[in-house]
């Protein structure tokens, strides 16, 4: 299916919104690009719907404060999965 920018970046804005989603939840979930995603929630998204532009802006500001989290507990599950469940 293959929406108008402007619609396509109201979907995306609204998906994030909806389920706290990352950016690169919404690119799998839309399949388009991390980049396409950024780009239209946070530039095109600006211009077309201020209000949501800003609801989304605070649940991406929240997920990048929140990677290094995300980041270091797949690292600590990898490291579980590859030694086993009593080594860390």
């Amino acid at each position: 299916m293959r929406f108008d920018v402007y619609e396509r970046c109201a979907a995306l804005g609204q998906y994030i919104l909806e389920n706290r989603a990352t950016v690169r939840e919404t690119a799998a979930r839309f399949g388009v690009s991390k980049s396409t995603v950024h780009k239209d929630v946070t530039e095109h998204l600006s211009r077309s719907n201020p209000a949501l532009f800003h609801a989304v802006k605070e649940v991406l500001d929240t997920n990048k404060a929140e990677r290094h989290l995300r980041g270091g507990e797949a690292t600590r599950l990898k490291y579980l999965r590859l030694h086993g469940q009593g080594g860390i």
